[in-house]
Order: C-alpha cells, then structure tokens, then sequence
C-alpha cells in the first residue's frame, strides 16, 4: 500500500488480536498550565477589526482630545437607553447612578438643555405676547433666546464642574466629573413639561408649576449626589448639599421672573409703550 501520510504500523494476527503496537508507547499524559505560547497553527485574528487594539499599541486603545473617537465615547447611548433615563429623571423610583450602568452620557444632556432652551423661548414670547394691548406692532424679544440659552447651557455645564472640583479637592475619590454633567443633563427634564404650561396668564398658577418643577429636580439631585458627597467630611457634605438646593433654587426663581413672570424686565416689549413713557413724554 503507497504511503498516504501514515506512520504507524498495525500487526493484525490470525485470531484478530492487534498485538503490540507501537501506538502504545507513544501514548503519554502531558501537564499543562494554559500558559505554553501558541504553536503555529494558532488562530490568526486580524488587527484591523473595530475596537482591538494593533500589537504595537501595547495592548491600549489611545484616544485622543482631537480625535473623534475621544468624543464618541461620551455619546454610546441609543434612544431606548436615553428615553429610559428621562423616565428615571421624572419619576426617581432607583438611584440614576444604577441606571447609567457605569455608561453616563452627554448626548441627552445635550439635547434635553437644548429643548429646554427652545421652549423656554418660545413659551416666554407666548407669555409676552398676552401682555401687549394691541398697540402698535409687536417684536419678538430674542434676547429672551439668548438669556435661556446663557442659563440653563450655564448652570448645566459649570456647577458640575464646580461640584465635582471641590469633590475632589476634599479627597472624594468617587467623584466623576462625566456622572455630574449627566445628572445635572437629566435633571433638567422636568422643565420641559413646566415651561409647557407656565405661559398662561395667572401668575400664581404659574407659580405652583415651577415649585412642582423646583420639587422634583431637587429631589433628584439631592438622592444621587447624596451617596457621592457624603463620602466626605461630615460637615462639609452638609454645606455641599445645602449650596446644591440653593443653585437650584436660584435656577428655578431666575426661570420664573425672567420668563413667565408678565412684569419680567426680560419681557419689555418695544412695540408699545409702557405706563413709565408715556409719564415721562407728558412731563416734558
């Protein structure tokens, strides 16, 4: 018979006895400790697959500030993910921090603010436009754009930092400055809903709905950040929390006066004039 890559002889018998073979003496147990170096004919995997860093890297995926990839970690999240947390932010029935699964994101900060912003404007020249008696014509007020837009992107993008720096300066080591920006991001949520109904013309109304607002935001950021900021001194955590709820509150009385409050100094209407000029041209 040719050779075909055999080499083992096999001694057959009369009686159908394989005999002494030597496949038998070359039969051995060999230890091992999973940590022998692969043989050659190991799997190859190829190093330009998504996400695997190439052998020269060291084994690190380096991503840097001018790099797209550096920014795109900060926005994984798909709408499910984003929709469900806004639930959570409106209705706070587990700690937010559980919610984000260790995955915070700036995508829906981003895109709440940004909302908050566009209603806040729109719903303040609504309230602006029940106050004008009619005379002469009336202008949209786009510094109310520009106020809404400086308020909320700024209370929302500077106190975390500021909380997350003193944090840190107090040897707070879980503090994270992407987890601040989120829960300040979805905090703002509830704002949404109270802009939409604090345009009408009855003051107290208006009123009771942003307190409502007030209420729950500042519940939600008081259960989250209470676990991170108590972690440090004592008496310090105390005046953290209490300067957290006073922003807050600060935040909540600026949405009132200067956007649904009709006598607001960020609503003066240039198409008429008010009872002051009209004094003053008498006067003179």
């Amino acid at each position: 018979m040719a050779n075909r890559g055999y080499d083992v002889v096999v001694d057959v018998d009369a009686e159908g006895d394989l005999g002494h073979t030597d496949l038998q003496e070359d039969l051995e147990f060999h230890s091992s400790n999973f940590n022998d170096p692969p043989n050659s004919r190991s799997k190859i995997v190829p190093d330009d697959l998504p996400g695997r860093s190439s052998p020269s890297s060291g084994g690190s995926s380096k991503r840097f500030l001018w790099t797209l990839s550096f920014y795109s970690q900060f926005f994984d999240v798909d709408t499910a993910e984003v929709t469900k947390r806004c639930l959570a932010a409106i209705f706070p029935r587990a700690n937010f921090l559980d919610v984000l699964e260790g995955n915070p994101d700036l995508y829906g900060p981003f895109w709440i603010a940004t909302t908050v912003v566009m209603i806040l404007f729109l719903t303040g020249t609504i309230s602006m436009y029940l106050k004008w008696n009619g005379k002469g014509y009336f202008a949209y007020d786009f510094k109310l754009l520009s106020g809404a837009a400086g308020l909320i992107y700024g209370y929302t993008g500077v106190i975390p930092i500021a909380l997350w720096g003193t944090l840190k300066w107090f040897g707070s080591e879980s503090a994270n400055l992407l987890e601040c920006w989120t829960l300040y991001g979805y905090a703002n949520i509830i704002w949404i809903p109270v802009a939409l109904i604090s345009w009408s013309p009855i003051n107290i109304l208006n009123f009771v709905f942003v307190s409502v607002g007030f209420a729950i935001s500042a519940v939600f950021l008081f259960r989250n950040l209470y676990p991170i900021v108590s972690a440090i001194d004592v008496r310090t955590s105390k005046i953290l929390l209490i300067a957290v709820i006073t922003l807050h509150a600060g935040l909540t009385i600026a949405i009132k006066i200067l956007f649904f409050a009709h006598n607001s100094p960020a609503k003066k209407n240039k198409g008429h004039e008010d009872d002051d000029d009209k004094l003053i041209k008498m006067l003179f």
